[in-house]
């Protein structure tokens, strides 16, 4: 069986999603991740289009990679002119890229109202198009874009326009969903009937408008499709496209297809997480593979048999694609969710029995409007203090917080905690931008003394939750706190009606965390 060509476009075409964004220095580290994956090409953008695609072909060219042909993207030239004189098609020669990928139109629709130009003149732009490139030594992909919708149209024409590339000298034609919603029954019969008229080699790039991207896209495999064109995590215009982090996993764990190097794709979920933070958006959790909740485990049924044989509810072993298993502790929870958690923050219980107490407190808390799947540390606490012979680190004595305005300074607070660390009553008072800030300034400073590791600790989220909106100023807060030292980051959990216990609840159990850990 051949090896599929893996084509990304996330430089590209994922930068038409809205709120997705990539810098020239973006794309190259983004690129050189994909190479380091072993993706077949890397579509860097339409150079003759913005500074940026520019600057990335320009940086490209001094580079070397490993498995990766860099791809420009462009269109046919103009209608009723040749490609010898079309500034696109120069861009993409200048751009020096090895690959050009250009896109002709496939839909009579588009040919006629869109490009304002006869069906003729479409098949000579394209064939003109493709055999100029060739001609100046580039190896060239053709996009048949709206593929489906124009065979649906008028099945003849669409097909006349794959012949037209090919006659230039397209070494793939690439079947496009542009619009994202043409059903895999379609793509399955339409695919069937072209390869009775076409035998040339065929790729396909899918649109997610009607959620069928990924399995269009394998399907078209199954057909015989040697190039599968993407993005990582799915982004793209609209609904998205094609998300090229499933499809890979799937190509190989699932259909047995080779489309990376061999021991590859255990990178795969590092590299998703690398595009969302260069790209400054919020990872999506529930991506199938690759999101951090792929391989959770909530219900409490679930997790017991899932410690009998962690075959029970996955359907593959996580760490062929880089994630782990995770359980989440919840209202929903079982005593084995708690025994799992217990093991994974080294807490030592005696049997299920011994976390009861522990398993009937996370219930009673969420109920009152805590939450513990995020805030796993808060659950490590309460698993340490119902341990036999376990002394905190300090004890509350008392705080107080005031929030001031005053003229000339404006608003500030002050906190005063009272701690008691073994028999010292420890005193302290501190100012700071808020009233929590305050607070974490004067329990640090209460404790430096005694715990001088707690100067590494720093507050790096801090997220408040409303619930019950309709209560109003009486409604419940919720508060996580993230913090983090010099090797790690945890969370903790606070609710309460009032948003200072609620904050204090949560600092206290990051504090305490943070020195169990320590010592």
């Amino acid at each position: 069986m051949s090896f599929i060509q893996i084509y990304d476009t996330t430089l590209r075409d994922g930068t038409q999603s809205e709120g997705f964004t990539l810098s020239g220095h973006d794309k190259i580290r983004v690129a050189r991740r994909l190479d380091d994956l072993g993706v077949a090409f890397i579509e860097g953008g339409w150079p003759g289009s913005n500074p940026k695609d520019a600057e990335f072909f320009e940086r490209a060219r001094d580079l070397e990679w490993q498995t990766a042909l860099i791809a420009a993207f462009g269109s046919t030239c103009r209608v009723k002119g040749g490609p010898e004189d079309d500034a696109n098609i120069q861009a993409l020669l200048d751009s020096q890229a090895p690959v050009c990928t250009i896109f002709g139109k496939t839909w009579t629709l588009h040919v006629t109202d869109v490009l304002l130009t006869t069906l003729d003149d479409n098949l000579r732009i394209i064939e003109q198009s493709v055999g100029y490139l060739r001609a100046a030594g580039r190896r060239v992909i053709y996009d048949a874009e709206h593929f489906f919708d124009g065979y649906k149209a008028d099945p003849l024409y669409a097909l006349e326009t794959l012949k037209a590339a090919i006659r230039g000298g397209a070494e793939t034609v690439v079947l496009c969903d542009t619009n994202g919603g043409t059903m895999p029954w379609e793509v399955e019969k339409i695919i069937r009937e072209m390869k009775a008229s076409i035998q040339h080699p065929f790729g396909i790039h899918t649109h997610n408008d009607g959620e069928c991207a990924v399995v269009n896209a394998l399907l078209a495999v199954r057909e015989g499709a040697v190039q599968v064109q993407g993005t990582i995590n799915g982004v793209g215009e609209r609904c998205g496209n094609a998300n090229l982090c499933s499809i890979m996993a799937n190509l190989e764990l699932k259909m047995g297809r080779r489309c990376l190097p061999e021991g590859r794709l255990h990178k795969l979920y590092e590299l998703s997480h690398v595009v969302d933070e260069v790209a400054n958006v919020t990872p999506n959790d529930h991506l199938p593979y690759v999101g951090k909740s792929a391989f959770a485990h909530k219900g409490g049924v679930h997790v017991a048999a899932m410690r009998r044989s962690e075959q029970s509810y996955q359907h593959v072993a996580p760490e062929r694609v880089g994630n782990k298993m995770r359980v989440v502790v919840s209202a929903l929870s079982g005593r084995a969710n708690i025994l799992s958690k217990a093991e994974e923050h080294g807490v030592e219980v005696g049997n299920a029995t011994d976390v009861v107490g522990v398993l009937n407190d996370v219930k009673e808390l969420e109920a009152r409007g805590f939450s513990f799947e995020a805030a796993e540390a808060s659950v490590a606490m309460m698993l340490k203090r119902q341990q036999p012979g376990y002394k905190p680190p300090f004890e509350l004595v008392d705080f107080l917080v005031n929030v001031e305005h005053r003229q000339g300074r404006g608003i500030f607070a002050e906190a005063m905690v009272k701690v008691k660390v073994g028999d010292e009553v420890l005193h302290t008072a501190a100012e700071g931008n808020g009233p929590v800030n305050a607070l974490d300034i004067a329990l640090r400073k209460a404790l430096l003394g005694h715990y001088p590791e707690i100067a590494t600790f720093h507050l790096a989220d801090y997220k408040v939750r409303i619930l019950d909106g309709q209560d109003g100023t009486e409604a419940i807060t919720r508060v996580l706190i993230d913090t983090r030292n010099t090797t790690r980051l945890w969370s903790t959990v606070g609710a309460s009606a009032n948003i200072i216990e609620a904050s204090w609840q949560a600092l206290v159990d990051a504090v305490e965390y943070g020195l169990s850990v320590a010592h």
